[in-house]
Parts: C-alpha cells; structure tokens; sequence
C-alpha cells in the first residue's frame, strides 16, 4: 500500500527558513536605489509578485497567500496598495509603516511580535528602520490576491533603472534586453483620480489595525485547544467563533482566514487533532516538532524559527515544544469561521 504522507511527501509541505528562494526584482521598484536591496519571498500561492523569476514554494491554492520580505536598514517597500487585506508579523527587525501615497498620513513602528493587517484600497509602504536586517511574515487574502497598484512616484523613479511594469501586470527587464510581447503596453501612471479614490486613514485608524505582541495574549483562545499541555493560544485575526469556542481577535474584520498566536512551555504539546480547512504554522521562535502517523508508523518533521508548515486537510497531527526554551508560533487557518477541529 503507497503512503500518502509519508516523511518525504511532507517534507515537501515544510519550508525551512533557510532554503527559501528570494526574488530581487519581483516588482517595479526594485532597482530603484533605497529600495533595491529587497529580497521578496513567495511561500504558498502566487502571491503579487510581478517578475516571471519569483520563485513559488508551494504552488497550491488554500484561500489565502503566504509571502515573506527581508531587508538590510534604511531599506524601503515603496507605496502600493492591495486589492485583498495584506498582513505582516514582524519575525525580526524594527519596521515602519507609512501610508498615503507619499507617505503622508501617518507612521505606526512595529517590532518583534507585532502583527499589522492594512485594508485594501490605501495606500502602504514600509522601511525596517531597525540596525539589522529584518524580516517580515506576510499573509495576503484570497487565493488570487490580485495586482499591487502603485503610487505615482513609483512609475517616476523606476523608468530611470529599467523595470517596467505592463498593462498585463507583469515586470519587464529591459537591462537585460527583455521588450513587452506585441500589444502589450506599459501599465499607465496611476492617475490623480486613482489616488483621490484610495481611502485615507487617520493615525488613531490605522493603530486599531495594529495587534503588539503584548496585546495578542490579552484575548483567550479556543475551548478546543484549551485541552492541550502548555498551550496558550491567542487569537489575533478574526470574529469569535462559536464552534471553536473562541473569541474574537483584535482584528476582527472578515480577512477570509484566521490568525492565532500560540505560545508553548518547554515540553508542552497541543492535543491530537485534524481540521477541515487550510493550517498554515510559522515559527517565530523555539523549536516545535510536527507529528502525526502515516500506514500506521510514526512520523516526527522538527521546525525552526522562520519555517513555515501547511497541514494536509483531515490529517490527524499534533505540535509539540521541542526546545529548551518556550516556542512561539502564528497559525493561519482558512475561513472566517473554521470548523472546530476533530480529535
């Protein structure tokens, strides 16, 4: 009898922090100076990025995308805006995030922890103004999230290094001799008009999108997984959800998928359990082994900081601390009100 998910199948659901692939010219003002030392990371989906060359990990749709963007200091994402929400935890570094289409309605500076979700139609741009480098987890919604639109300036700046962005939504080299196919034209200017349509938030707006690592464990998590050993769970994205028994996160407006924060002891375990929708685990810190059984054998895939795992739909697993030191980990599960899960 073949093993559905067997070690190696689900080695290949597992990216290590370490071997994942950047893209350096992923969008239209990469090559424009303090910005052009970017790496953009697709993990799960198809994410925005606009270059051809960016590299997907996991080319399976589950409603929502996973990305990931790390920075030198002084390094900026110049402003864009989204047609789905576009959320981001701080793994490392200090970030700040600016809105507006020149930056000028306001700054909110995010550290380790912190969890920011931007809502579609404004205008966002962030720098990691922190001494290191830094990196960012990013959840975008929708299994199509769509084109990134950029402020003006962007297109201004870019011209002069030879990106160019096509109507298409897709990036051209012409540093390499790379010219748009027949009938394709370059992607116009956003307009005035463009702009003046974006919403415009207030500072006071904009920190309600904000979540800090010391806010996510104010809100108890769910009956469910109230069961496990050393398990606190926080919810942070998403309503209060009777069939899980848990309450509502401080962003708590439909993003079409849900975030929890969990925080592990040293040797504490969740229980066993599978669900009915997409589970996606990033570890922000500590080491947490991933266990589950396959044609009746034992399977352990141990994860590190910055390794992102999706869990097979109706696999029984659980997670277990591993390390000397307590885990931290944000879970993104499909919907916005998941099923309970099932032991």
């Amino acid at each position: 009898m073949s093993s559905q998910w067997g070690k190696e199948q689900m080695s290949q659901r597992l990216v290590r922090y370490r071997e994942l692939r950047p893209c350096l010219n992923a969008f239209v003002d990469t090559y424009t100076p303090g910005s052009d030392q970017k790496e953009n990371f697709t993990i799960i989906g198809a994410g925005v990025a606009e270059h051809p060359d960016q590299h997907v990990h996991i080319n399976e749709a589950h409603g929502f995308n996973i990305g990931g963007a790390r920075q030198p200091p002084a390094c900026l994402n110049s402003q864009h805006s989204h047609t789905t929400e576009e959320v981001f935890v701080v793994h490392s570094g200090t970030w700040a995030f600016r809105w507006g289409d020149q930056s000028q309605d306001g700054e909110a500076i995010l550290k380790m922890g912190d969890c920011i979700s931007i809502p579609v139609n404004v205008f966002r741009g962030f720098e990691n103004v922190g001494e290191d480098q830094g990196f960012l987890y990013a959840v975008l919604g929708g299994s199509d999230a769509g084109n990134v639109k950029w402020a003006p300036d962007v297109f201004d700046k870019a011209q002069d290094y030879g990106l160019v962005l096509l109507e298409n939504g897709s990036l051209i080299d012409t540093t390499k001799g790379v010219t748009a196919p027949e009938g394709v034209a370059a992607m116009p200017r956003t307009s005035e008009d463009e702009v003046k349509a974006h919403r415009v938030m207030t500072l006071p707006e904009m920190l309600e999108c904000v979540c800090t690592a010391q806010e996510q464990q104010l809100t108890q998590g769910s009956d469910f997984m109230s069961q496990s050993t050393g398990l606190t769970e926080s919810p942070i994205i998403g309503a209060a959800n009777a069939a899980e028994g848990i309450a509502a996160g401080k962003l708590n407006w439909s993003h079409g998928f849900n975030v929890r924060r969990w925080d592990i002891a040293i040797q504490g375990q969740t229980v066993s359990y599978s669900r009915q929708e997409e589970e996606v685990i990033f570890i922000h810190r500590g080491q947490l082994a991933f266990c589950w059984q396959d044609q009746e054998q034992d399977h352990e895939l141990l994860m590190e900081p910055g390794d992102v795992l999706t869990v097979p739909k109706g696999l029984t697993h659980r997670f277990q601390n591993t390390s000397a030191e307590d885990v931290t980990a944000y879970v993104t599960v499909g919907g916005d009100s998941p099923n309970a899960p099932r032991q």
